[in-house]
């Protein structure tokens, strides 16, 4: 049988909501012989077409199941399981096969998406600065950038897609190809979604500078709640990448003389 790539959902994130709640959900597997013992989860996030959730459980992308909350159900398919080997380890997310219905449609309306402000932490001594507050190019000293190939898609004045080049704890390079005479010029604000690797990450970032025709540097000044881990994940795996990638580099060959 062939696994189904384990890949996170890419539409509908940015035109609807995403709120980072813990909302306890029973959930059983749909198979051909029937439905399996229902087990206890607890929601991560949730959004209009579907959730995260965490369980202790291992999933596989491609399952169906049937997620209830309350007298509340719909029969969802895991479309994402989080690395066993990382902190997202009995994270799964689910996207629900009956557009419009999900079990937690009532929290959604009386919810609003949450951001939290993007701090240096303990980077030095003084007190915490937003990304916005450095000069320029004092968070390229600070922290690395590591190349990367994503999607990026832009919501704010007009809504645009392109692909993200760079990525650091901080900020991003995006490739944006836009049509006509409308550019992402330096100021200009907007919510950012990525799609990197094996996740989704929403942030609020302002253009810094432009690099070429269809280039941009952003700074990250405000990460959706819930989404900071999911960050430092992706951060985590470009690292481990570009170390990898390195002690190849460094590796020295010596061909010893046979001998009789």
């Amino acid at each position: 049988m062939e696994r189904k790539t384990n890949t996170p959902p890419h539409d509908g994130l940015l035109s609807g909501k995403l709120v980072h709640l813990a909302l306890p959900v029973r959930w059983s597997l749909v198979e051909e012989r029937g439905r399996g013992p229902v087990e206890m989860a607890c929601t991560y996030d949730i959004h209009p077409r579907g959730a995260r959730l965490t369980g202790s459980r291992e999933m596989n992308a491609g399952d169906l199941v049937l997620v209830e909350r309350g007298r509340n159900k719909a029969v969802c398919q895991v479309v994402w399981t989080g690395d066993r080997n990382s902190d997202l380890r009995g994270q799964f997310a689910v996207q629900c096969v009956e557009v419009g219905k999900t079990p937690w449609d009532d929290e959604l309306r009386q919810l609003e998406e949450e951001y939290q402000p993007v701090i240096l932490g303990n980077l030095n001594r003084q007190a915490p600065r937003t990304f916005g507050t450095l000069r320029a190019g004092e968070e390229h000293r600070r922290r690395p950038r590591y190349e990367v190939h994503g999607r990026a898609e832009i919501d704010g004045r007009q809504n645009l897609s392109g692909e993200v080049d760079q990525l650091s704890e901080f900020g991003a390079r995006i490739s944006a190809r836009i049509s006509g005479n409308e550019k992402l010029r330096p100021g200009t604000d907007f919510r950012l979604l990525l799609s990197v690797m094996d996740v989704n990450l929403a942030l609020k970032a302002q253009v810094k500078y432009m690099a070429g025709t269809d280039s941009v540097g952003v700074a990250f000044q405000e990460i959706r709640r819930g989404d900071r881990p999911l960050l430092s994940y992706v951060l985590n795996k470009l690292r481990a990448k570009r170390r990898a990638i390195k002690e190849f580099v460094e590796v020295e060959v010596v061909h010893e003389p046979l001998r009789a």
